[in-house]
C-alpha cells in the first residue's frame, strides 16, 4: 500500500487490493494501513482507532461474503489508559474482530539520510508474542522492526510456527540495506515461510507533507527463496500459494528442532 493520514482514502485503497485477492484464504496488509502519519512531528500519536469505528463494517462484510481472513498489518490503536499500541488486526472468515498482536520492539533510531524517529513518544511496548491458526496454519505475529530481534523468532520457531507476518514500513536507507537480508534470514533460521507486506512508495498529503517507504512486498520460503518481491513502488498486489510440503521438506533435510539447545 501507499497509505497517507487520510482515513478514507486508505480505507478505499485496502478494499481496492482487498478486492484483487479476493480469492485468497489470507490477506495480508502492511503496517499503518489505515494511518500513515507523514509528519515529522514526535509525541502523542494523532489518531487512533478502536473497533468502533464505521469503516470495520466493510471489513467485516468483506470476510464474510468472501469467506476470508484478514490480516491488518498495524493499526494506532487506543487503549483504555496510557499510549496506544501499534496493534495488528484480525478480522476472521466470519466477521469476527480483534486485535492479535502489540508491536513489542519500538522504533527509536537516527538514520543518515532519514528524519530521527521515536516511536515509544507515541506508542507503549507490546508484551508478548502472539501465535494465532487459520485453516491449520499456525502463525507467528510481529511488525517491522520486530525483525531485527532474532529472539523473538526463536521464540515462535521453539514453537513450529509454520509462517512469520512481517508488515512493515521501512525507511528507504535502511531497507535498501536490510530488508532482504533481515526477512530471508528469519525464514531460514525459523524454517518457515515469512510474509511481510510493506507500505511503498511516495506518501503525501494536500498540505505538503512527504514521506517515502522503500516498498518490496515479500514472500519467502523456509529455504529462503524468495517467491515474490513487488519491486515497483507504489500500491500493488501479489497472491502466492504456500505449500505445506515445503515445511515438511526443508525441516526434513535440516533437522533443527532437534539441534536446539538452550543456555
Amino acid at each position: 500500500m501507499s497509505s497517507t493520514d487520510d482515513v478514507g482514502d486508505n480505507v478505499a485503497q485496502a478494499l481496492k487490493a482487498m478486492t484483487a485477492l479476493r480469492d485468497c484464504d489470507v490477506i495480508c496488509l502492511p503496517e499503518n494501513a489505515l494511518y500513515l502519519r507523514l509528519t515529522s512531528e514526535r509525541g502523542a500519536h494523532p489518531t487512533t482507532f478502536d473497533l468502533t469505528e464505521p469503516f470495520w463494517s466493510q471489513f467485516r462484510d468483506f470476510a464474510k461474503v468472501q469467506g476470508t481472513h484478514i490480516l491488518i498489518g498495524s493499526i494506532p490503536y487506543k487503549r483504555e489508559k496510557g499510549l496506544p499500541t501499534n496493534t495488528t488486526i484480525w478480522v476472521n472468515h466470519e466477521g469476527d474482530i480483534r486485535p492479535a498482536y502489540d508491536k513489542i520492539h519500538l522504533f527509536d533510531v537516527d538514520v543518515d539520510g532519514a528524519p530521527p524517529v521515536r516511536e515509544s513518544e507515541s506508542f507503549a511496548h507490546g508484551g508478548a508474542p502472539q501465535i494465532i491458526e487459520i485453516n491449520g496454519w499456525r502463525i507467528g505475529l510481529s511488525i517491522c522492526y520486530d525483525v531485527r530481534f532474532a529472539e523473538l523468532y526463536s521464540w515462535y520457531a521453539a514453537r513450529e510456527v509454520d509462517v512469520l507476518m512481517v508488515p512493515s514500513a521501512f525507511l528507504v536507507p535502511t531497507g535498501e540495506a536490510h530488508w532482504h537480508a533481515l526477512l530471508r534470514a528469519r525464514a531460514i533460521e525459523s524454517q518457515a515461510f515469512v510474509v511481510a507486506a510493506a507500505q511503498s512508495g511516495g506518501h503525501h498529503n494536500a498540505r505538503g507533507n512527504r514521506r517515502e517507504t522503500f516498498g518490496h512486498s515479500l514472500v519467502v520460503d523456509p529455504w529462503g527463496v524468495v517467491l515474490a518481491d513487488i519491486d515497483t513502488p507504489g500500491a500493488a498486489e501479489v497472491a502466492v500459494e504456500l505449500e505445506p510440503s515445503r515445511l515438511f521438506q526443508v525441516r526434513k533435510q535440516i533437522p533443527q528442532k532437534s539441534h536446539r539447545r538452550r543456555f
